[in-house]
Parts: structure tokens; sequence; C-alpha cells
């Protein structure tokens, strides 16, 4: 159990002080895969690197299983620092070191045996997808490849927590996808907590269980990810689920319509769209509120807000049909509510 408690930072500055983190409150179960999400400015990154304390908090604690690391010393926090690694948007990886020295070098560091730091490194790269990368460098590999490497570095040290910060924001939709694919099966694996820093509503949709919405250093609010992108309260979430808009004025224009938020996370897109098939296939007819999605490679990413007339057991009936498609996510969102 992470326990990040009354969690502030404040930055002083030769004019002033700027508070990065106000009063932030968390608990992340053992094992769960969290989301904290927020636009550039809001204090993620400063969040992150406050629970590894990369970044020493002003005021607050960072409890992980029942230890303090605010109160630790810096050679305490050096090796309690092997249970709690991290990526990063740039990888962060050593260019002159092969994929297989990459991740050997924290093995390195903690004072493994060579002969073992490399039968682990391989077996790691081959979690990873890579085993056949193991003689590759850095500058020879796709990004894909390159934040494969600097998973299976941070999974070096069998830690408890994976940070991910910013993770897959310069990767295209298809290899973040597959990332976060990865990221899914680790967790899933070996039991990994993992918390993932982004400004991509998508990918906390499509990986995380529950989700943090942080502004201006604040939490503003936070719970199941279900819960909180279906029935937004804050105005935070509010612009995140609906980016052309509020629901009131959604609603307002499509009166006796109810509204359904739709996720496509790699769904065939060869076929006819799903929205003509479901008006085909079911009878219910759906307008397109707003929609901003991709195709790749013959699938489906990005999300769409559906207006269906309140009538019958239509809205049911159409959440049922859009997610018979794994690849794809639906529920009700309903008006903000005070």
């Amino acid at each position: 159990m992470i326990e990040i408690k009354n969690l502030c930072k404040t930055y002083s500055l030769t004019d002033g002080s700027v508070e990065a983190l106000k009063d932030v409150s968390l608990s992340i179960p053992d094992g769960d895969v969290f989301g904290i999400i927020g636009m550039s400015g809001a204090g993620k990154s400063t969040l992150v690197r406050c629970i590894n304390m990369l970044e020493r908090p002003t005021a607050g604690s960072v409890v992980i299983d029942g230890k303090d690391l605010t109160k630790m010393t810096e050679k305490e926090l050096r090796a309690e620092r092997q249970s709690i690694t991290m990526i990063f948007q740039g990888f962060n990886l050593l260019m002159q070191k092969n994929c297989l020295r990459n991740v050997c070098f924290p093995l390195e560091l903690a004072g493994v045996k060579k002969a073992e730091a490399i039968k682990k490194a391989q077996s790691l790269l081959e979690l990873v997808g890579l085993g056949d990368k193991a003689s590759a460098y850095p500058a020879q590999l796709s990004g894909g490849q390159q934040q494969r490497v600097a998973i299976a570095r941070a999974l070096a040290t069998n830690p408890k927590v994976l940070l991910c910060d910013e993770a897959t924001s310069a990767l295209d939709p298809k290899t973040t996808n597959a990332i976060l694919e990865l990221i899914r099966e680790i967790n899933q694996k070996l039991g990994i907590t993992v918390i993932i820093i982004t400004h991509q509503m998508s990918v906390v949709e499509s990986t995380c269980r529950h989700v943090a919405i942080l502004e201006e250093g604040q939490v503003v609010e936070q719970g199941e990810v279900s819960a909180v992108f279906s029935h937004p309260k804050s105005e935070a979430a509010r612009r995140l689920v609906f980016p052309e808009g509020n629901p009131e004025s959604l609603l307002c224009s499509l009166p006796g319509s109810r509204l359904i938020r739709v996720v496509f996370n790699g769904a065939d897109a060869t076929g006819k769209p799903i929205i003509a098939r479901m008006a085909t296939e079911i009878g219910v007819e759906a307008n397109i509120a707003y929609a901003s999605t991709r195709s790749i490679e013959g699938r489906a990413y990005g999300s769409m807000l559906l207006s269906i007339e309140d009538k019958d057991d239509d809205l049911a009936r159409a959440i049922g049909y859009l997610t018979q498609d794994g690849d794809i996510t639906a529920q009700e969102v309903t008006q903000y509510a005070e």
C-alpha cells in the first residue's frame, strides 16, 4: 500500500515561491494500476518525483509498506529505491551500451555477479519481447523498442512499484497501445503496483483501474476510472471528458437524449462503421456529438460521444452492443452534479 498524506512541495525563487503541490493525499492499493492525470503544469511530475524522493517534499509523508520515505536518510533511500523504479518519456538509455548492458546496469550497481546479471537481463529482454535485440544499441531501435528496454531495466531489481512518467507521450498511437498492453501484462504477471503519470485520457481509460485528477497542484477528483469519467464532478474532469464543451450544453442541444462515451483501443476499423452497424443490427440510432478518432493499420484509436434517444432500453442495448468488442469500452456520461 502506498499512502501519500498531505503532501506539499514549494519551490523558492528569487522573487517569491511557487507551490507545486498543495496538500495531496492518495491511497494506492498493492498491485493497482493507478493513473495521475492533469494538464501541463498541474504538478504531476513533481508528485511522482516526490513518491521516490528524487524531490524532497516540503511537508507531508509518503508511506510505502509501512515505511515513511520522508524520514529516511539518503543512504536508506538509495536502498529503498531498488524497489521503486521509474521509466521516462525520453527512455534515458545509455547510448554507448547495448540493450543487454543497459538492463544489466542497475544489477551491476546492486553488486550482482556478472554471470547472474547477464542471465537475468536476457530473461527480462525476452519478457518485453526483445530477446533477439540483446546486442543492439539504442540508436538502432525504434522508440517503442527503446521504451521496452527501459521497462526491462526498471524490472531488473524486482521492484514493488513502477513509476511511469509520461512514458508513452513520445510514441505514436499504435506503439503507445503496445507499450500499455505490456505494462498491463507486467502488472498482472508480477503483481507490481504501477503509477502512470500522463496528460492523455486515453492512456488512463485503457490501462488504469483508479485515477486522480491533478490541477494546480491539488487533487480535485479521484476514484475508479469508470466512475470518475462517467460521472465527472470537478471542472478539471469535465474538461477531460468533454473537450468540446460541457455536458449540459450537449444535452440541451440534444433534448430527450442520453450520452454514451465510447473509447477505441485498437478496435477493428476495416469493416462497416460500428455506429451504422448498431443501427442496422439492433435498431438503435445514435448521433455523434463529439469524436476524436484515428485509424492506424486498420485499427481504431480515440474516443467519441454519442447521443441516443432516451426511450425503452436503447441505452443498455447500445452499451451492450458496443462493448462486444474487447477493444471498445462504453458507458453513459451523466450531467455534472454538485
